[in-house]
């Protein structure tokens, strides 16, 4: 079993570490859960009368620089992307 695998970037392809690949894969869903709550946050403010979009801004920042919010965002990739893996792993057998 070989201990590197392809990565996907684009049209190029890398072969790297499947810890590389797996730790890669954490940040990238990490930055996506970011995303989904700045849209949440920032619509939610845009959507109501006493305020836009600076003020969004502010409250999501506010929101995804607490250390337990980032915590729990890490952990979430993590635990998912382990799970993932260990299933596809059992399925071969």
């Amino acid at each position: 079993m070989s201990d590197r695998t392809q990565l996907a970037i684009g049209r190029s392809t890398f072969s790297v570490s499947r810890l590389t690949k797996r730790a890669l894969q954490a940040v990238i869903a990490s930055a996506l859960t970011a995303l989904a709550a700045f849209l949440i946050l920032m619509l939610n403010n845009v959507l109501t009368a006493r305020s836009g979009f600076t003020q969004g801004f502010d409250v999501w920042y506010a929101f995804i620089r607490r250390s337990d919010i980032l915590g729990t965002i890490v952990l979430t990739a993590i635990v998912t992307i382990a799970f993932v893996y260990w299933q596809r792993d059992r399925e071969r057998r």
